[in-house]
Formats: structure tokens, sequence, C-alpha cells
């Protein structure tokens, strides 16, 4: 088996195991007795979870809902769901379609009895889906400190603590919109599995406060606009009522269930190389910083192991995931993601050293700002493409990683997964 494919089928494997039409039915809750059962939720994944149940719930039971998903990311023709209904919106930056679902859906919320059950699903993506401006806080204003968020490299803990104190349903206020029993399904695409983190924690108690998230646009040095500035600091004042705490009475008719996470994909692809008698090293599943700083400490031990065969000896499969981020800078557009900046960094560092391959893709089928879910760095391609007349550093100077694996053929494109388990990136050393 070639290099690639050994690679291409590892990812693939890793996405099996994050699959929502095979995990969600095992993790679907008993009907209630004498009430009806509403579903909402948001994420990249939200219309496959909805999918699984609307295909496993029983055919007499009372069943209803609405999910947001990004566009292209639903199901139409024979496919579409029936009971369930599905609205496609914004992401990264979130617009009035999402804002106008997200209402609904509080309006659904609202709706649900003491006998009903709000089953909740949640997933990546579910922050800027999901999203209900507070206060007097226009679309228009939550778009621009969203783009300026994504700009600065702030991790996406930072981003979620910021706009769960500029919402209307997340930070855990969707929980509290209802007085039915709530179960919710997540799938986790953030570091540590924080539900609080995952689609900013709908249903979740938030330890942050309002003082963090001003904290944050400091730090990144974001100027936002007057509506958001207003809003936060008359929070941080007490003003405003604060995200849902651990102690609040309302998570004792809440479960949360984290039924998908980024290790057990990891897990999945380690088990595949060990059947094709590739010794698997998981550097770790909460892998952040610069996408391209990580690549070159992922340089350093590839060649350790190349040169002194410690702390392994090849041929080694080398699986990490996480969230790495990408610093935009001043002046470029940026075109690819924080995989692709991975992959070329890490190209760059190694300069074509030979019998190593490395693939890093989102589990979600889109790196950043184009529609390919990653690439794939192949030994002999890095040194056709200098000979070609590539520029690798200056490509990556740009931020346009993208550019440099469309010239040499390398960008795997897989259209959407309809899940989200956060980046997958593996290196082999043969």
């Amino acid at each position: 088996m070639s290099p690639r494919d050994l690679l291409l089928d590892s990812f693939r494997a890793a996405l099996a195991v994050a699959d929502p039409l095979q995990i969600v039915p095992k993790h679907l809750p008993t009907p209630p007795t004498s009430g009806k059962t509403i579903v909402v939720g948001a994420g990249k994944a939200a219309a496959a979870m909805a999918k699984a149940v609307e295909t496993h719930w029983p055919s007499d039971a009372p069943l209803s809902g609405l999910v947001i998903t990004r566009y292209a990311h639903g199901y139409s023709g024979a496919e579409a769901l029936t009971r369930i209904r599905v609205i496609e919106a914004g992401h990264p930056v979130p617009d009035e379609s999402g804002e106008r679902a997200a209402q609904e859906i509080l309006a659904l919320a609202q709706s649900a009895g003491r006998d009903d059950l709000l089953l909740v699903l949640v997933s990546g993506g579910g922050s800027s889906l999901l999203s209900l401006p507070a206060g007097e806080i226009s679309m228009a204003d939550l778009k621009a400190v969203t783009r300026d968020l994504l700009a600065s490299g702030a991790p996406i803990q930072d981003m979620n603590i910021v706009r769960k104190h500029l919402s209307a349903i997340q930070g855990g206020r969707l929980a509290a919109a209802t007085s039915a029993h709530v179960v919710t399904l997540i799938i986790s695409d953030v570091t540590d599995d924080d539900p609080s983190a995952i689609a900013s924690g709908p249903t979740a108690p938030d330890r942050s406060t309002y003082q963090n998230a001003l904290d944050i646009l400091n730090r990144f040095r974001i100027t936002p606009p007057v509506s958001v500035a207003r809003h936060l600091s008359n929070g941080a004042r007490g003003n405003i009522a604060e995200t849902l705490k651990p102690d609040d009475a309302v998570f004792a008719r809440v479960d949360n269930r984290i039924i998908a996470t980024a290790h057990q994909s990891l897990s999945m692809a380690a088990a595949y190389f060990q059947q094709h008698g590739i010794t698997p090293m998981i550097l770790g599943d909460s892998v952040t910083g610069e996408a391209r700083e990580v690549a070159k400490v992922y340089g350093a031990l590839v060649r350790q192991i190349r040169q002194h065969h410690h702390p392994l000896k090849p041929p080694v499969a080398l699986i990490s995931g996480g969230e790495c981020t990408v610093t935009i800078r001043p002046g470029n557009k940026g075109r690819g993601g924080r995989c692709s900046e991975f992959l070329l960094s890490l190209a760059i560092d190694l300069n074509g050293l030979p019998q190593v391959h490395a693939l890093a893709c989102d589990t979600d089928g889109i790196d950043g700002s184009e529609q390919n879910a990653g690439a794939v760095l192949l030994d002999r391609n890095f040194a056709q493409a200098v000979a070609n007349g590539l520029n690798p550093q200056n490509l990556l100077d740009a931020n346009d990683a993208f550019g440099f694996f469309a010239s040499t053929g390398d960008v795997i494109v897989t259209g959407p997964t309809r899940t989200n388990v956060n980046d997958y990136r593996v290196i082999l050393v043969l």
C-alpha cells in the first residue's frame, strides 16, 4: 500500500468512529411516557445527529424540532428529514439565518412543559450557528467581533468565552429557558471535551465571566463595536445577569452526555496503523498553539526518530489532534486553514526528508477558507514543487498554504463529513 493510501485510509478510520449515524442511536434516551419530545441543536454534525434520532425514534412517539447546521451540511431529496427541520446558516461567521433559527429554537424550548423531553444535539461549529445576540447587540456587530477574533489567533476556548457573553441562548441559557427535562448529546471538538466550550455550552454551566471576555478582547488587541463593549462592560459591573454557573438549580434536570471525542478517533487511527505493521504514537488530542510553530516541534521529533531511532524505531505513525491556530498577518487574505498551514510549515522544516509523509485534515471536511478538508504531503512533492518555481516560505508568509498544495495537486477534498471531532494529523516515518 502506498504512503498516500495509508494516510488517507487512516483518516477514513478516524472519521468512521465519529459518524453520528452510527454513534447517536446507542445514546438515545427513552421517550417520555406522557409528554412529547422536542429536538433542537446546532453544529456541523447537527443534521446527521438529527437524522439518526429520527431514524431510530419510535414511530408512535411524538417527535418534532429544529436544528441548525452549516450551509451544504444538510440533506435533500430522498434523504431529507421529515419530523425534524434542518436550517442551514453561516459558519464560521454567523448570519441572519442562524439568528432567526436560534430565536425559534429558544421559543421551542420555552414551549416545552415539565412532562416533555428537550433533546439537544450539539457539535462543533454550534457557537456561530446558534447565534442569538443579547441585548442591543446587532448581528452586524456580532459578525464584526467574530471576524476579528478569527483573525487574531485566539484559541477556540477564548473565542467562546466572548461569544457566550454576547449570547441570549448560550452559556446555559437554553437550559434555563425550559421547564422540560433536558438531555444533550454532544460530539466534542474541543481539546478537553468541556461541554461548556462546545457550541458555547447552550445547556452547560459556565465558570467564565464578563470580565474574562473583556480581558480576552484586550489581550488580542481587539476593539469591539460600541454595542459589544457596552454590553460586556455592563455585565462586568453586574448590571446584566451572568451566564449560568455550576451551582444553578437548573442543572438538576439537565443531562449533558459526551458521545464522541477526538481521542476516540485518534485511537481508531492508531489501531489501523498497528494492523499494517506501523507503530503508532499518539502525541495527544489537545494540541494547541500556532500551527506553523507546532509543525517545527514535530519536525524535530521526526528527525530524532529517523536519525537515532528514538523514542521509537521506524516505521512510526505520529498521530495528533486538537485545534491549532493561525494568526493572519496584516494585509494577507489567508487561503487555507490551520491544517494546511501546519503541513506547509512541516514541509519547509523537513525540506524533503526522504521516507517521511504526512496528512493534516479537519474532520468536518472544511479546513479554513476553502472547500478542502486539508492536504497530504509526500516526500517527493516538496522538491518537485520547488523545482517547478513555487516558493514555500513566501506562501507560508502570505498565509497561503492552500495555494501551495493546490499547485501540487495534494489538497484533500471530502465534502462535508457531517461530523466534527477537531483536526486529525499524522506523520508517517518509514
